[in-house]
């Protein structure tokens, strides 16, 4: 009989049971759901939402408009092919999301690409998560009954205190009204280059430009600006609150609003204007995610918040 033997970060599905569920998450209405935990150790309360995807785990997870967020995916087997540092989606220190939500455990790397082990990583960046649940049914839950706040914990002795738990979702204030785009913004001006990966050649620089372009960061992702770098656009990176006048003296071709987390009405209350002075002036706009919403905001239409989150 062939033996199975525990990884580095990672235990075997069918030795669940000898193992201690040292891993929960606390429901808005109370409802607790055990599992086993992985990466950091602690608790963290955020909106529970789930992601459908059969790849891409390390761009969700250090994607800015996961911030404030729990992940849950419904794709059983994440963290199979390790991670690296080449998978990044967000500038500078990963700030946002929440912890994260798995079916099946984190098996061995299996990927030329691999760099570390997957739970090794989330325990670097700080990320809990837990493994052994039902996600599809989880995400069920919130396809028919919309968002749920909820608090991940994973302490090593398996032992949690229910009510203080529950005392952490009381204290969370939601994401209605929150602007988090400060959170996750640069805090100055920044030139970017960089073009997109290619195997074997790791990630290029544009060599000529046709377009000089302003990118808002509202909390973005380093891939777009590296896709329009391939398109020959020379880009200018500027934090969320930079004024219109500022982004006018750059003389771009156009500006480019990014995605970032968080309501887009609160964060509109001081980017919305700079974004009609720009409307106004003639510059071409466009936008992805929180940015079209902005634009949205801008030239006077509403945002309502989706039902499952």
């Amino acid at each position: 009989m062939a033996s199975r033997k525990k990884t580095k970060g990672g235990t075997p599905p069918d030795a669940w049971p000898r193992r201690k569920r040292n891993g929960v998450l606390m429901l808005g209405d109370g409802t607790l759901i055990e599992g086993f935990g992985l990466g950091a150790t602690g608790e963290a309360t955020g909106e529970l939402c789930f992601n459908t995807a059969m790849t891409g785990y390390q761009e969700i997870l250090t994607d800015p408009s996961y911030a404030g967020q729990i992940v849950t995916f419904t794709f059983p087997h994440i963290g199979n092919i390790g991670a690296n540092e080449e998978d990044i989606e967000s500038i500078g220190p990963v700030r946002g999301v929440r912890g994260a939500v798995l079916r099946a455990d984190i098996t061995r790397p299996s990927n030329y690409r691999a760099t570390a082990h997957f739970n090794d990583w989330l325990k670097e960046r700080g990320i809990i998560a837990i493994c052994g649940v039902d996600t599809r049914g989880l995400t069920a839950r919130i396809r028919e009954h919309g968002f749920i706040d909820a608090t991940i914990a994973h302490n090593e002795d398996g032992r949690f205190d229910h009510a203080a738990l529950k005392g952490s979702l009381k204290r969370w204030p939601g994401l209605l009204g929150a602007d988090l785009a400060q959170d996750v913004t640069g805090t100055r001006r920044s030139e970017w280059r960089q073009t997109p990966w290619r195997w074997n050649r790791g990630f290029g620089e544009i060599s000529e430009s046709r377009f000089h372009v302003v990118a808002m960061d509202f909390g973005l992702k380093p891939n777009i600006l590296r896709l329009l770098a391939q398109a020959g656009c020379a880009l200018t990176v500027v934090p969320a609150s930079t004024p219109a006048a500022d982004i006018l003296a750059l003389r771009p071709h156009g500006v480019f609003l990014s995605n970032g987390p968080g309501d887009p009405a609160a964060t509109a209350k001081y980017a919305a204007p700079q974004i009609r002075a720009l409307v106004e002036a003639g510059i071409p706009l466009f936008g992805i995610c929180l940015g079209h919403q902005m634009l949205a905001l801008a030239l006077g239409a509403k945002t309502v918040k989706m039902h499952q989150g």
